[in-house]
């Protein structure tokens, strides 16, 4: 009987240990079921069944438990029954984790938003678009190209490819159509570059000014500008690793404000000579850019005003943090059709149906190279300057997200290619065939 209790001990310390050891990683598990059922569910309109056999439906999320409350709009997800996180919605800004109780009926602010204009045809408004029958495009070719992505392997959602402004090939996976929200991931990234545009186009800011964070200015931080962030050159620490406990994933479950994690990380590099991919980053730009108004609901109506809501993004749900922050590195919703939107005013040169919201001379800058990031990146774009796509343009650069969500803007091909899903896919052999369809 003394053996049996001495066993039975060792196994409870055993198991007590195992909680504690693990407890940070359920709860990042948990908080990122709970976040990403709630924005599925009630941003994206999906049900909880689809959401868990699909979104959530990999290791070690899927070992989550989700529930959602419908009418209060809150959704929970159980690790083990260990632990649980909430995640709850608020009108105009989405869904984020709580931290507190007090979070789940928290008043907030949220953005004001300009009108859709349903009466201009796509792509300048939302009517339906004007259809045109190309000769130059091998319709063939292109339909062939689109079909490889919707083999069961790649997990497809949407395809939009728009060439001269016009709709040339669409496509939808089951459960998805146009009107479907998406997440595009780290494609926030580049709305967020895009806001510093037009507000630099504006007078509002000078990207090459220091970066206004009064905690740097008595350590070697305060060389650190706007540019060098928006280039992820700051020389800053940070740890950009979602398959363990990092920055980014603690910034992402963890913070009530998520601008501040990388504000507070010491130089571990030289600024414009340390390139080094970073959410934090981008949500500390986020920051920035909500100094640079006089109130937060400036701030909030700004980023729709001047540029989601003016090219008819209408559908786009920027979420935001518990300190009424846009999260810059992660969280967009919007439909394939609207982020091909966004392409086209990149291919434009930032010129909307004749107003002029950013510069040409923008495009050429968020599309310089980053020293030392090896002609892959941008100001928050990635590149094609040294040819990684071996068989697409140098001058080819795109909005990337997780999982292979992206939007490609090709210049000499006046292309727009969108495509959602939740895998990485063959993406030098897909554009080849997208290409070779309209020479």
């Amino acid at each position: 009987m003394k053996i049996f209790k001495r066993i039975l001990l060792l196994l409870l310390a055993l198991i007590a240990v195992t909680v504690v050891y693990n407890y940070p990683k359920l709860n990042l598990l948990a908080g990122y079921s709970a976040k990403n059922t709630a924005s599925s569910v009630f941003v994206a309109g999906r049900t909880l069944e689809l959401t868990d056999a699909t979104d959530n439906n990999f290791s070690p999320v899927n070992l989550a438990s989700d529930k959602v409350d419908v009418e209060n709009k809150i959704a929970t997800a159980s690790a083990f029954g260990l632990l649980t996180r909430k995640a709850v919605y608020r009108k105009g800004l989405g869904t984020v984790l709580t931290l507190t109780e007090e979070d789940e009926t928290a008043s907030y602010l949220s953005p004001k938003r300009l009108q859709p204009d349903n009466a201009t045809p796509y792509p300048y408004g939302n009517a339906p678009q004007k259809d045109t029958i190309f000769a130059n495009i091998n319709y063939k070719t292109l339909n062939t190209a689109v079909d490889s992505l919707f083999r069961e392997r790649n997990k497809s959602r949407a395809v939009v490819i728009l060439y001269k402004d016009q709709v040339i090939a669409e496509r939808y996976a089951k459960h998805f159509n146009k009107d479907s929200k998406l997440l595009g991931w780290s494609m926030t990234k580049s709305i967020l570059s895009t806001v510093f545009g037009v507000m630099q186009h504006q007078g509002k800011l000078n990207v090459n000014d220091k970066a206004p964070i009064a905690s740097w200015q008595n350590d070697e931080r305060k060389n650190i500008s706007i540019h060098n962030l928006l280039q992820m050159n700051s020389g800053l620490e940070w740890d950009e690793n979602y398959d363990e406990i990092s920055d980014a994933t603690k910034m992402l479950f963890l913070e009530r404000d998520m601008t501040k994690m990388q504000e507070n990380k010491p130089l571990v590099g030289k600024p414009n000579a340390t390139f080094n991919y970073s959410s934090g980053t981008t949500n500390l730009l986020s920051g920035i850019l909500r100094k640079h108004f006089d109130s937060h609901q400036e701030y909030l109506d700004f980023w729709y005003t001047n540029l989601i809501d003016k090219i008819g993004m209408n559908s786009m749900i920027l979420e935001a943090d518990l300190s009424g922050n846009y999260v810059g590195s992660s969280y967009s919703w919007a439909t394939a059709r609207d982020w091909a939107k966004f392409g086209l005013l990149y291919l434009h040169n930032g010129n909307w149906n004749g107003e002029q919201l950013f510069t040409k001379e923008w495009v050429a800058y968020a599309t310089t190279p980053t020293p030392t990031s090896k002609g892959t990146y941008g100001a928050q774009f990635w590149l094609n300057a040294e040819q990684q796509f071996k068989d697409v343009p140098k001058n080819m650069y795109f909005a990337d997200g997780y999982q292979g969500q992206r939007v490609y803007i090709l210049p000499d091909q006046e292309l727009v290619i969108v495509r959602f899903g939740l895998k990485n896919f063959m993406e030098n052999e897909f554009l080849r065939q997208v290409i070779k369809s309209v020479q």
